[in-house]
This record gives C-alpha cells, sequence and structure tokens, in this order.
C-alpha cells in the first residue's frame, strides 16, 4: 500500500512510499482508514528536509475507520465496527501517569502516525492497534457515534484537546471572559469549549493572514470578537472588550512568546493561561506577574477518557461543529497540495482519504 512517512529522527523528510499491509497479530485490531487528517505537528516537518533515508513511521495521528480484521484472542470489538483512535500505540502502565488513566503523559509512550514506530498511521489504507496497547488502556479506540462522520470523528483528537484544555484544566465560570490565541483547529475547538462553558466574551486573537479564512470561521463557531495582532495592541484591544475584571482565562494556542507575554499583561489578578501551543524559544521577558498578581500558567498535553467520552457525546449532539472547519479534502495522492495549503493558511482542516488502486497478493 501506499503512505506519507517519515524519515530520520530530526524534524523533516516526508516521502511517499511503498510499505506493507500491516499483519494482525492475536490481540491486533486492523482498521482501514477512512479519513486522516492533518494536524500542526504535521506541519513542523513540512518543506524541512533532513536528507536521512532511515525509515521513522507512517505519518497521521488524527484518523478513524473500519475495523476490518481482529485477532483470535481480540473480545471487545469485531469486524464492522466504525472506530476513532486516540494514537496511543505503546505506554508502560505503571508510572503515575498511566496509574491515572493519563496515557498520554507517560513518558515511555509512543503514539501511531507521530512517533517512531511499526504500527503504522492514517496516512496509509490500514492501521493496525496493537493488542498490547488494548490490554493497558481499553479506550485506546473508540466507537463511533451512527450519526458521526468519519471525516469530523477524525479531528476528534483536537477538540478532546481543547476539551480537556478549557472544560477539565482551566476554571472558567460562567460570565467570565476568554481570549484564545491561536487559529488553527485547537484555538477554534477551544472558542466552542468556552461557549459551551458559558463564557460571555470570547476573543480570538490571530494574525494577518488569518483574516481572510480563519477569522469568518471563528465568529461562525463562537468567537464574539476577532484581534489582529500584526496591526492591533493585543493587550489594549482585549483589555477593552472585556475590561479589567472579567478576563479569567486565555488559552495560548499559537506557542509564539510575544503571545504568552501578552496573555501575561492581560490576564486579571488569580487568572489563569493555559498553554496549549508549543513553542522552542527561550523566553526574553520577564513572568514576575505570575507571582506578583497570582497568576497561573498551566500547561497542556494531550487528553484522557474522560475528554473523549465527553467530546464524543458533543460532537454527536451538534454541540461541537466540525464542518466549518473541514476547507479541504482531497486524495491521499494530492497530500502535498494539502500541506501547501495548511503552509499557507488557506486551509483549516485538510481531510485525506485513500485514493490509490492497490494490487493485492
Amino acid at each position: 500500500m501506499k503512505a506519507i512517512a517519515r524519515f530520520g529522527k530530526e524534524f523533516g523528510s516526508y516521502k511517499m512510499v511503498e510499505v506493507p499491509y500491516p499483519t494482525c497479530g492475536p490481540e491486533d485490531i486492523i482498521l482501514e482508514i477512512k479519513a486522516a487528517a492533518i494536524c500542526g505537528a504535521d506541519m513542523k516537518h513540512w518543506r524541512v528536509d533532513n536528507g536521512s533515508d532511515e525509515f521513522n513511521s507512517i505519518r497521521g495521528h488524527e484518523f478513524a475507520g473500519e475495523i476490518v480484521q481482529v485477532g483470535e484472542k481480540v473480545t471487545d470489538w469485531k469486524v464492522g465496527q466504525r472506530v476513532v483512535s486516540d494514537n496511543s500505540a505503546h505506554v508502560c502502565g505503571v508510572c503515575p501517569a498511566c496509574e491515572q488513566g493519563d496515557f498520554l503523559c507517560c513518558e515511555q509512550k509512543v503514539n501511531l502516525g507521530l512517533d517512531n514506530n511499526t504500527w503504522g498511521g492514517g496516512f496509509a489504507k490500514y492501521c493496525k492497534i496493537p493488542g498490547e496497547i488494548l490490554r493497558i488502556h481499553k479506550h485506546a479506540i473508540w466507537e463511533i457515534p451512527e450519526n458521526v462522520k468519519y471525516e469530523e470523528a477524525a479531528v476528534l483528537d483536537p477538540i478532546c484537546n481543547a476539551y480537556k484544555a478549557v472544560a477539565q484544566q482551566s476554571h472558567l465560570l460562567p460570565g467570565q471572559d476568554c481570549v484564545v490565541f491561536g487559529t488553527g483547529p485547537l484555538g477554534l475547538f477551544s472558542v466552542q469549549i468556552a461557549k459551551l462553558m458559558g463564557a460571555v466574551n470570547i476573543v480570538m486573537v490571530g494574525l494577518d493572514e488569518d483574516v481572510p479564512v480563519r477569522f469568518p470561521v471563528a465568529k461562525e463557531l463562537g468567537a464574539t470578537h476577532c484581534v489582529n495582532g500584526s496591526k492591533e495592541d493585543v493587550v489594549k484591544r482585549c483589555t477593552e472588550i472585556c475590561g479589567r475584571d472579567n478576563l479569567g482565562l486565555v488559552v495560548e494556542c499559537s506557542g509564539a512568546n510575544i503571545a504568552l507575554k501578552q496573555a501575561i499583561e492581560m490576564l486579571r489578578p488569580n487568572g489563569e493561561i493555559v498553554r496549549v501551543g508549543m513553542g522552542f524559544k527561550p523566553l526574553e521577558f520577564s513572568i514576575n506577574d505570575i507571582s506578583s498578581w497570582n497568576k497561573s500558567i498551566i500547561g497542556h498535553m494531550a487528553y484522557d477518557s474522560t475528554s473523549w467520552r465527553n467530546a464524543i457525546r458533543l460532537l454527536a449532539s451538534g454541540a461541537i461543529k466540525v464542518q466549518p472547519m473541514i476547507t479541504h479534502r482531497l486524495g491521499l495522492s494530492e497530500y502535498e497540495k494539502g500541506f501547501d495549503a495548511m503552509a499557507a493558511k488557506e486551509a483549516i482542516k485538510v481531510i485525506f482519504t485513500y485514493d490509490f488502486d492497490d494490487i493485492e497478493d
């Protein structure tokens, strides 16, 4: 089968390659991928050539599909079920994170479609869910409700991230305001969760390139205001909208240092910043205000089974909207077009479906 694979341990080097179909062990499950989405984590490697020919992994960790084969010892799942993966493939099972069911914070975790592994990912025809993970983590996959499309289920990863960040990690109260930095799927789903949580003003902060496509979608999904950081004084404008006393939560999804600085400056005393986005540059400003005014910076990573259970219910009920965010639907053969659209911010979510005619032995 065809697959988009990453090569080497450094950033970069995606290639379309031929790989064998996965084989199903006694405890394994094989999925036929019905929809897979590009994530921001995938974009870090796009158009970056590390020069390596060492196979790393099949990419694509946001995917949903149909079970087409189960091992002889599998009793919880059957052929024909529509499922979505939380992309975990290996955890230690004994660390404090695993003991709490917080498997994506296991320091030994290996993710399908993301980390170095041999099980696979969503940018292919089939993917193996290893029996090892299903023994430890029963909810490494979830059944998709009948009224939820594959393409909607495929983006439950960012929905669950946003749910955990806003609903589980913050203390946002109905009647407070929320500012969201970053106009990608994590930011747009955070807007929706903040709306469900009862935030009054929900301010989306982006840049010039977000104005044509992403700002209108943010407004459609619940943002009451959009602030263009390329042209506006972000702290001043957000303070004008929210006032000094109402901004209890900033969700920082961009990973930019300037966004964290602005978030600290605009936040009221005793407020919270949930830092969802990742940046790799050292800070060049003081964070003493978090001590002076009892402000909290909360680190965020992934989700747990509570996030998945509740996010799936919200998606099935129609309370979470995905369709306005799917801007491109492409065959896997057109993967370069999809990645380029993401890089140009012409796309919000790109959904791939497998469109090759394989010759099976």
